[in-house]
């Protein structure tokens, strides 16, 4: 199975699985609870990431990593944001120094 065709996969069970009942489903759970607490999720998976990173081995990394994509992508589904999005982002910067594409975001 490739990386995108996993990713797919992903995205469309959230997306079918939002507006479940939220006692059967944790998309549905959390959908229901609202984008802070999604946000306040993806944020606390960020954190064990890199807690796994800095202190366990790697399949500790790859668990909290995997979660970690799984949680950014019930949010980016709450608002509405194909996973996609990112990945034409991910490609638009390709080859581009990390620095200056920094440089050239506008200054908020």
């Amino acid at each position: 199975m490739s990386t995108s065709e996993t990713l797919a996969r992903l995205e469309a069970t959230i997306a079918e699985r939002r507006d479940a009942d939220p006692s059967s489903s944790y998309v549905a759970k959390l959908h229901a609870r609202g984008i802070g607490k999604i946000a306040q999720k993806l944020g606390e998976e960020a954190t064990e990431t890199v807690i796994a990173a800095l202190t366990e081995d790697d399949k500790a990394l790859v668990g909290e990593a995997a979660d970690l994509i799984f949680h950014l992508m019930v949010l980016l589904g709450t608002r509405n944001v194909p996973f996609a999005s990112v990945l034409d982002e991910l490609d638009r910067r390709e080859g581009v120094s990390g620095i200056a594409e920094k440089a050239s975001r506008p200054r908020s």
